[in-house]
């Protein structure tokens, strides 16, 4: 149940058959450092912060009270983060559901107190003022 509400409620990043890729590390390294600072809200369950600094894209995509709502049963639950560690980014100027631009997938391995091996993909896209945000996060 919880896979099916986090993949409709989130821009879900995973279908990415047919995304244009290709190499940016410029860009993998300033959205990465977005994707972590966005995190660390996310951990200290700040969810309405956490909404507000994601995307424009994200923002129009999932409206805040169901954010809100979605992290507490979603994402509470695995309770405080343990550890992370990056496990990759890759670059794309398309995404399956999304406009066309800049965006980042990144991988964390995380631990977390009730969930000891989780993968958690936040996708950070330019923003038309020029700044990496989150447009997707999921669980697995």
């Amino acid at each position: 149940m919880r896979a099916v509400v986090a993949s409709t409620l989130f821009v879900a990043v995973l279908g990415l058959a047919g995304c244009r890729a290709g190499r940016n590390p410029e860009a993998e390294k300033a959205a990465a450092a977005a994707a972590e600072s966005w995190l660390r809200l996310v951990d200290a369950e700040k969810y309405v912060e956490s909404w507000q600094e994601g995307s424009q894209f994200f923002r129009g995509a999932v409206p805040q009270g169901q954010w809100i709502q979605t992290m507490h049963a979603i994402r509470k639950p695995f309770g405080g983060n343990l550890s992370r560690e990056l496990k990759g980014t890759r670059y794309r100027t398309a995404m399956p559901g999304a406009p066309d631009g800049q965006y980042v997938i990144v991988q964390f391995k995380t631990s977390f107190e009730n969930k000891k091996a989780a993968i958690e993909t936040v996708t950070p896209m330019l923003d038309r003022d020029g700044a990496w945000r989150v447009s997707g996060y999921f669980i697995k």
